[in-house]
């Protein structure tokens, strides 16, 4: 005679108990962003340094006229959001590896805190950035006087 083996009926408390796996997501993140961050920095090096004129073409106007663009906020505000996120989640990685107790907490509290002020003034530059406040040169003169 054969046995029977029935499957328990799960646990509907555990269900509703389910937190979110964050170590799933981290570890998704950096996989995914990783990927991107290839795209966009070998993009970003493409058009800085090889295009163009290259390397001795990058000053203040050239860096004025790429923000002029909405594009290249965009490009380079999604560059800033997935490379500091990305580094910041490798290091609380690594903090979580080797940092224990108080300490683990204290470290953590102050990558996020740096991770916030770096992300909010990074986005603030690219977004707020005006290359015609004062007297413009040369170089900047069609590009303020369009505005």
């Amino acid at each position: 005679m054969a046995t029977s083996t029935a499957i328990p009926a799960p646990n509907t408390r555990q269900l509703k108990r389910r937190r979110v796996n964050w170590e799933m997501w981290g570890w998704l993140y950096m996989r995914v962003s990783g990927v991107l961050l290839v795209v966009l920095i070998f993009g970003h090096l493409l058009v800085n340094l090889f295009l163009g004129d290259g390397v001795k073409a990058i000053d203040f106007a050239f860096v004025a006229g790429k923000l002029a663009d909405p594009f290249w906020v965009v490009y380079d505000m999604l560059l800033l959001w997935f490379a500091l996120i990305h580094g910041a989640n490798g290091m609380r990685t690594i903090i979580n590896d080797y940092a224990h107790g108080r300490l683990r907490i204290v470290f953590l509290v102050a990558l996020a805190g740096a991770t916030i002020v770096l992300l909010t003034l990074g986005t603030l530059v690219l977004t707020t950035f005006d290359p015609c406040i004062g007297e413009p040169s040369a170089t900047l003169a069609p590009l303020c006087a369009a505005q």
